[in-house]
């Protein structure tokens, strides 16, 4: 019977060789490496997590974790599609009840529609609309009194209004359109009759 020496990190063992049972040897600090490094995963499967991140237990993915934090909302209007701005020529009185917006944005928005007023007949306009501009002058981020000023100073038989169909958070912040779109936006407006 031959007879097998292992060596473990503290002793030198004899053991019979029928009886050779395989040792775990642990070394610290790089214990789990080699599990790391011998995954079945293929590193395209898991995009960018890398074998020393799998055995520092972290997770690079950003696709899932990061999923829920980047997701479109649900009520999202893409503020830099003309598609979703309403321009109105309306009569004074208007119909219109306009609010303010929370202040940390500005600007106002459609609250509601006097029944049989020029706005109600006109039919395109609707209660939370966001009012883009007055005639050429953009209201984007400007208090109520200023809106309504603009309103009150247009001496044309019908004024001009120009609303964004959406509510403030697709208008406003990080959602809402650049200043440079806006203003390419506009210039069309004024071009137009």
């Amino acid at each position: 019977m031959a007879a097998v020496l292992l060596a473990s990190a503290t002793a030198f063992v004899l053991v019979p060789q029928s009886h050779h049972r395989p040792s775990v040897v642990t070394n610290g600090i790089f214990d789990g490496v080699k599990d790391a490094f011998s995954q079945d995963v293929s590193i395209l499967e898991d995009d960018r997590v890398t074998p020393f991140d799998r055995w520092l237990g972290i997770d690079v993915r950003s696709e899932d974790s990061k999923k829920e934090q980047y997701a479109i909302p649900e009520d999202f209007v893409d503020s830099m599609d003309e598609a979703n701005y309403v321009v109105a020529h309306l009569p004074k009185p208007m119909g219109i009840v306009f609010e303010e917006n929370d202040p940390s944005c500005g600007g106002v928005f459609v609250a509601s529609l006097a029944e049989g007023g020029a706005a109600s007949n006109h039919g395109n306009i609707l209660p939370g609309d966001q009012l883009v501009a007055v005639g050429g002058t953009v209201c984007k981020g400007v208090d109520f009194d200023a809106c309504l000023g603009y309103i009150q100073a247009s001496t044309d038989d019908t004024t001009k209004l120009i609303f964004f169909r959406g509510g403030p958070n697709n208008f406003y912040g990080a959602l809402g359109c650049s200043q440079e779109w806006l203003d390419q936006f506009m210039d069309k407006q004024r071009a137009a009759p």
